[in-house]
């Protein structure tokens, strides 16, 4: 007999990882009785007529948890509380609701969870936290899943474009996805040992500016041509954007278009030719001649299949979905400690009074980023003899005046 269903569904961009939460939540259900329900596109068809499901199994987990994408098709949409509806929870017998997504696929959940307690149907819900930008405030340091995997494949490709440069004696200058923190391009850049990273978190005293970034980037170039080396690569977050006006956005010369709010629609655009466009400009300026070339580092490392670290950690956080559930957890986010224990880490604990989540920056205090920092290429005090060569006030391209350190 059965004992109820699991209904799963997936919501944001696609994560390395997802499949495997999803296959292990499936086996652990399917063993105690229940059966379980993929939903796709998220939320967008869970209140209509027909909402699109799909029946999982043991034989369909145990082929797609290695795999990379998600075999639950994704949405970015954001349910309103007069699209809520009780009848696919009554219908299905759901006791369990699981969203893997972001901050805001999970306070939908919350949201949805209230209105089902209020027509007498009650289940619960519980979150697996997802996203390759890491930027989610989990304990203990905890990685987001997908991460790692991403990071992964953001340094092959770094790498593969760092040995071009080498082979042709030219730079090229990388952005990496990262919505607002620089997790993501910080780890790529660090782990690939290139000159000059650049994340929104350095510009914790002055703001960002098209102007700044141009600085570092030809301070690093000018740096290795004084030591003899006439190549290197450059890696920019696309986060930085997020901290920078509209007004500073269109000194780019992007003709851009807007969204419905008036904003510049940065996700069709690439940011690492702008980048590179300045950057030529401005080496033009000082007569410095130098190749660059834009690369970007995107969509390519969404829906890789994930690597070791994350299959197991993704395991993880499958079973403990299910020990959540044993427990009679809900309205919590499914934590895997780096001991193994599983804890709910409750919305409410990480939340503002707007029930929105602050993102999890790179702590440029840590000892780690410090070194980093430190081994950047970069014009120093002693360089500024000889970089007049190139540059007729150095002291201007020197990392510390920039970043007003």
């Amino acid at each position: 007999m059965q004992k109820g269903t699991v209904a799963i569904l997936c919501g944001g961009g696609p994560a390395p990882g997802i499949n495997t939460v999803v296959a292990t939540i499936t086996k652990r259900f399917l063993s105690d009785g229940y059966s379980v329900l993929g939903l796709n596109y998220g939320y967008k068809t869970l209140f209509t007529d027909k909402p699109d499901v799909v029946e999982l199994n043991f034989d369909l987990a145990d082929r797609i948890f290695n795999r990379g994408g998600s075999y639950l098709k994704m949405s970015r949409h954001k349910p309103k509380d007069d699209e809520f509806s009780t009848e696919f929870f009554t219908k299905y017998d759901v006791k369990l609701l699981v969203t893997i997504g972001g901050d805001d696929t999970a306070s939908s959940a919350n949201r949805l969870t209230k209105f089902l307690e209020a027509h007498n149907i009650k289940i619960q819900n519980i979150h697996v936290p997802k996203t390759i930008d890491n930027d989610l405030p989990l304990p203990y340091n905890l990685p987001t899943f997908g991460y790692h995997s991403s990071k992964n494949e953001g340094v092959r490709i770094a790498l593969t474009v760092y040995e071009d440069g080498r082979t042709s004696g030219n730079w090229f200058v990388v952005c990496s996805m990262g919505r607002e923190a620089g997790h993501l391009a910080f780890g790529i850049g660090a782990s690939a040992h290139y000159p000059m990273i650049i994340v929104p978190e350095m510009f914790k005293k002055v703001e960002i500016t098209f102007d700044r970034m141009v600085r570092m980037m030809v301070s690093a170039i000018v740096k290795r041509i004084l030591l003899g080396i006439d190549y290197g690569a450059i890696i920019i977050s696309e986060g930085v954007f997020h901290f920078m006006s509209d007004e500073q956005i269109l000194k780019s010369g992007v003709n851009f278009s807007y969204d419905d709010h008036g904003h510049p629609e940065l996700g069709k655009v690439s940011k690492a030719h702008i980048f590179n466009e300045l950057l030529q400009i401005e080496l033009n300026k000082l007569r410095i001649k130098v190749k660059s070339r834009p690369v970007e580092i995107d969509y390519e490392i969404r829906c890789i299949d994930p690597i070791a670290f994350d299959l197991r950690y993704c395991s993880s956080l499958g079973n403990g979905v299910k020990e959540l559930f044993d427990r009679g957890e809900k309205g919590c986010i499914v934590i895997s400690r780096p001991d193994g224990k599983v804890e709910p880490l409750f919305l409410k604990d990480i939340a503002d009074a707007n029930g929105k989540i602050k993102p999890r920056l790179l702590d440029t205090e840590s000892e780690s980023y410090k070194l980093i920092f430190n081994s950047m290429d970069s014009i120093k005090k002693e360089d500024y003899d000889k970089a007049k060569k190139y540059l007729s006030e150095p002291e201007y391209y020197d990392l510390k005046n920039i970043l007003a350190l």
